[in-house]
């Protein structure tokens, strides 16, 4: 008979509900069994708890998906203090996984694609890499790893794109908070970086006029023209945040 779940390992089990799409929250996910496995847990236990935030998440009621209802005062307690603080449940959690695993945190995300300024000191970039690499796996879990623009399914081809660029994103609330993220494939990601492409606030593709002045043809076609007007695929959860989608449209988008 196991112990009861600790502050720790239940904190552990809410970084993995934002990392993988709910629908896949089964005993045989190779993700919580690895987690299971790191904390001591059986795998159905885990999945339960993953459960128990589900029943919290208003994305999810939206949706009409019910999440499981025997849920802890401590389950409680640990979605109403870190849903929202992205920054402190990223890299806690990653924290007392590498406790368990006797490791420290310097080689997360470092096979990832992410998005890393430069002259940070050694413990800066671990921080700044932690959380990226949480950032990042919310944000395509919440896609189900599909580009929101294009339906691209290649993991290597997807980016997490920050909406309020990481240089102008405040440190508690936007940096890490996977509502300030789309799923894209590198192309459109490339371009929304560079303010060539926006989504508003009702979720649908623009495009920059001018972005044809540079190339008019049956390539930009393809490629940009046919999404322009079009709504983006929405995630099953981390809705974008409309404030940080009007932030773009009024500071990135065609202001280069």
């Amino acid at each position: 008979m196991h112990h009861r779940w600790t502050k720790k390992q239940t904190i552990i089990a809410f970084n993995l509900y934002c990392k993988i799409p709910f629908q896949k929250a089964s005993s045989n996910n190779p993700d919580i069994i690895r987690i299971a496995k790191i904390i001591g847990r059986s795998a159905n236990s885990v999945k339960m708890k993953i459960g128990n935030f589900g029943n919290f998440d208003p994305d999810l009621k939206k949706k009409g998906i019910v999440g499981l209802s025997n849920t802890s005062k401590l389950d409680k307690e640990v979605w109403d203090e870190f849903n929202g603080n992205w920054e402190r449940l990223a890299f806690e959690s990653e924290k007392y996984i590498a406790e368990y695993l006797n490791k420290d945190l310097t080689d997360i995300g470092r096979s990832e694609t992410l998005k890393i300024p430069e002259g940070l000191s050694k413990e800066q970039l671990v921080k700044t890499r932690v959380n990226q690499s949480f950032f990042r796996n919310s944000v395509l879990s919440a896609y189900n790893s599909t580009c929101c623009m294009t339906g691209i399914k290649i993991p290597q081809l997807l980016i997490a794109s920050h909406i309020i660029p990481w240089s102008d994103a405040d440190d508690k609330t936007e940096k890490v908070n996977p509502r300030n993220g789309l799923c894209l494939n590198s192309l459109h990601d490339k371009a929304f970086d560079r303010g060539l492409i926006t989504v508003t606030a009702d979720f649908k593709i623009k495009v920059s006029d001018r972005l044809f002045d540079i190339q008019n043809d049956e390539v930009s076609r393809i490629y940009f023209k046919e999404l322009n007007g079009r709504k983006i695929i929405l995630p099953e959860r981390f809705l974008p945040k409309k404030d940080f989608l009007e932030y773009h449209n009024q500071n990135i988008f065609e202001k280069f």
